[in-house]
């Protein structure tokens, strides 16, 4: 089955939410921003994991750089663009980070930048 994933990406920790095709979350945790940890958590899901989006603001780089390097197809979320919290009923670090998933490489409102491996940043 296929899973997606959405990382809110904070200035010393990252919300990791992994949800799968019916939009059930399957894994839901608050990470330090560690590379290591964060590689940990995603393993399991790695084989169906179709997509990955990342939202951050700032400081993103070390992270897609880790993902890519490690064969994610990783898209990077620009916050200003997403159609915030529309139709939520409760707003949070988990919440906005399932929210960003909605469908996170099908959904429409969701802006994403698909990052390329040698891409200039």
């Amino acid at each position: 089955m296929n899973r997606f994933s959405e990382i809110d990406l904070h200035s010393n920790n990252s919300v990791v939410v992994v949800s799968d095709e019916p939009d059930g979350i399957v894994y839901q945790r608050r990470l330090p921003n560690d590379p290591v940890q964060i590689r940990v958590a995603l393993a399991p899901h790695r084989e169906n994991l179709v997509g990955l989006v990342i939202e951050a603001t700032f400081n993103w780089y070390w992270l897609v750089d880790q993902l890519m390097n490690d064969g994610y197809r990783v898209h990077l979320a620009n916050p200003a663009a997403i159609r915030q919290y529309e139709g939520l009923k409760y707003s949070g670090d988990f919440t906005d980070a399932a929210h960003l998933e909605g469908d996170p490489v099908r959904r429409i409102d969701l802006q994403l930048s698909l990052m390329r491996s040698g891409t200039s940043r």
